[in-house]
């Protein structure tokens, strides 16, 4: 068992101590997901933390697209209940990276590879992402080497 997930079994056994209902359904649906992903990969395969990490954010990314559909619909109230879960996922993700940090990366990765404009986009993209793992969002990442490529052109 990885440390994340007895951060997760102890955070569980809390949240039942202090009948914290959102805490508790939020963290038996992750227990959930984490055991069906020991299934896929067998017993005697024990997840790693990073594996871990990736069922997190994959539960985070189902929250806000949920609360995206649930507040165009006009579900304001439903789509704040998502909004809660993803604080309670959030807290078992690694520190996030600021902007600037990223930024700092994205222009050191483009150096690397000699990126001369946005065509040049798969090529860093693809080594920040490996080299961020985790601690910032996809979208951002994008978001941010589309500036810094665009800004070369």
């Amino acid at each position: 068992m990885s440390d994340l997930e007895m951060k997760i079994q102890k955070d569980l056994v809390d949240a039942m101590k202090k009948r914290d209902e959102l805490s508790l359904s939020v963290l038996r649906m992750l227990k959930s997901a984490i055991q069906m992903a020991q299934i896929e990969k067998g017993k005697d395969n024990p997840l790693t933390d990073d594996e871990v990490l990736v069922i997190v954010r994959r539960l985070i990314k189902q929250r806000n697209e949920a609360a995206e559909m649930y507040r165009s619909g006009g579900a304001h109230d439903r789509a704040q209940s998502e909004l809660e879960e993803v604080k309670v996922l959030d807290s078992y993700q690694p520190e996030q990276l600021s902007d600037e940090e990223i930024e700092e990366i994205v222009a050191e990765i483009s150096t690397q590879v000699g990126a001369s404009g946005p065509k040049d986009m798969g090529k860093v993209m693809g080594k920040a992402v490996a080299s961020v793992k985790g601690r910032a969002d996809g979208g951002r990442i994008k978001e941010l080497v589309l500036k810094h490529l665009s800004s070369k052109s």
